[in-house]
């Protein structure tokens, strides 16, 4: 795909436009606005508030009513915010306190009145459960295993296969509603979640594969342990944990006094009350599925109403590649240098996986998204623009080595402060690979300078124990001080000699 058809698919695809989904919770409720209509959602207004509507639920059969008057206000708030913005369209997506309780659909009649022409949706527990379902597979287009999302009022469940839903559950445990359920009492609610649980007996046949948690409380979880462990990144989406690991972090989280779990790092306060219940959660669904390891999600129900907004040939890009080239065309100076890159950087990696050619394919993408910046801080903006970016397209392996990438590529000194955060992320085959290529886009660009047609009159080539820069005569290129410099360090990171052969115009 050339530089033109990418600017026009962006074009077609609408970079501005705007729409806004309401996630009307039993525990929160959420506005988020999203732009454009790119494989990767980007969130450009993100706002909850938490107002327990399904507290006391189980006793009364009724929406909290303090709760019903804040989430009035609220939903004018938000209502106001989304059409400020300009998003359409404009959904909210009741989910399982008001389906469940006596008056929940005079509620939605009330929120009607204030939010008129905007479609309210009480979701199923299975509508609700696919769509968090379509969010999870945004970002693991291959997710395979079960996804489970939990709320304040529910548990969804759903069998995934490489990428395919399968059979989906959805079971009143959710945080608030199984502290209602057991008076609180961790004891009582583990024989719930039990009982519940062992109504859907598919959710065994998944043995050895990942479970995919989706929802606040359990996102709360996985800060925790991040705080705790000191981890690199502070980025929920991708982390992952063995399932000894997250099994330990349940068994601690479910055994703790509140006052224990406040003083914990990375403990969220509004949230104090329910980290008990969602480890023991859990820590049972881990029994049940003996899943290997957990992958936490900050896609879910909303990414997921987002996703059926997309058209088939845009949900089914990847999204490595998806959020790399969308960082070209934002940062980039010319769009038909990435495709040229990847192929001239080809010579320097023999017997690539498929994962090794999908992430050098992406470095290129990102390789000259600097190019604006200032000189001196070429090096660290790139380095942070690409680990930290908030999209879902790059896993944190993938982050750490195009980050590490971008950053060689502006020359970043070994021993810059900001690359710890990175190299911790990769292992050693992984950061030689990511230094290769740093040194190749760098040796590239001081040939070119960012253009497919000067690039084109030189390429690499691997010959035994030696690399060979090839240059055409006349073409504009020569081997100068600096590129001389720039082979030499490419050639040192392979491990070989180098050396410049001039070639003949045709």
């Amino acid at each position: 795909m050339d530089g033109t058809e990418l600017l026009s698919q962006a074009g077609a695809a609408g970079m501005t436009a705007r729409c806004g989904v309401v996630d009307l919770g039993s525990n929160s409720v959420r506005l988020v606005v999203f732009e454009g209509r790119g494989r990767n959602p980007v969130a450009i207004f993100n706002e909850k508030a938490v107002l327990g509507l399904g507290r006391g639920l189980h006793d009364t059969g009724q929406l909290n009513a303090d709760a019903v008057a804040q989430a009035l206000t609220i939903m004018q708030r938000y209502h106001a915010v989304a059409r400020a913005m300009g998003a359409a369209p404009i959904e909210v997506l009741a989910t399982a306190a008001v389906r469940d309780a006596s008056n929940g659909a005079g509620f939605v009649a009330a929120l009607g009145e204030r939010l008129p022409g905007v479609p309210i949706h009480i979701l199923t527990g299975d509508e609700e459960a696919r769509l968090s379902a379509d969010g999870v597979l945004l970002g693991f287009p291959g997710a395979d295993g079960i996804l489970g999302d939990i709320g304040g009022g529910s548990l969804e469940l759903v069998e995934l296969h490489q990428g395919v839903q399968g059979k989906t559950g959805s079971l009143p445990i959710g945080t608030i509603r199984l502290s209602d359920r057991a008076k609180a009492d961790i004891g009582k609610a583990r024989a719930i979640v039990a009982q519940e649980l062992a109504q859907l007996p598919w959710i065994g046949t998944s043995s050895g594969r990942d479970l995919y948690l989706v929802g606040g409380a359990w996102r709360a979880m996985a800060r925790m342990h991040m705080a705790q462990t000191g981890y690199p990144l502070s980025i929920v989406h991708h982390y992952a944990l063995s399932r000894e690991e997250a099994r330990d972090l349940s068994g601690v989280l479910m055994a703790a006094t509140r006052r224990t779990l406040e003083r914990m790092p990375g403990a969220p306060s509004k949230r104090i009350a329910d980290l008990p219940f969602a480890a023991l959660v859990l820590r049972r669904l881990l029994r049940a599925t003996n899943a290997r390891r957990v992958i936490f999600s900050a896609n879910g129900l909303r990414e997921g109403w987002y996703a059926r907004l997309l058209d088939t040939a845009e949900r089914k890009r990847d999204p490595l590649l998806s959020a790399a080239r969308e960082m070209s065309l934002r940062f980039g100076r010319d769009h038909t240098m990435p495709p040229a890159l990847f192929a001239w950087t080809a010579p320097l990696f023999e017997d690539e996986t498929p994962l090794a050619t999908a992430l050098r394919e992406a470095a290129c993408w990102v390789s000259d998204i600097g190019s604006h910046d200032h000189p001196d801080y070429r090096a660290e903006h790139a380095f942070y623009r690409v680990l930290r970016q908030p999209g879902v397209g790059f896993d944190h392996h993938g982050r750490a080595f195009l980050a590490l990438a971008a950053a060689l590529r502006y020359e970043a000194e070994a021993e810059a402060p900001f690359l710890p955060s990175a190299r911790l992320l990769l292992d050693v085959g992984a950061l030689r690979r990511a230094e290769i290529l740093g040194a190749a886009f760098r040796l590239a660009y001081t040939l070119s300078g960012g253009t497919p047609v000067l690039l084109a009159g030189t390429a690499l080539e691997r010959r035994g124990g030696r690399l060979v820069l090839r240059l055409l005569e006349g073409s504009g290129v020569f081997a100068g001080e600096s590129v001389l410099r720039r082979l030499e360090t490419l050639a040192a990171a392979l491990g070989v000699e180098s050396s410049v052969q001039l070639m003949k115009q045709p």
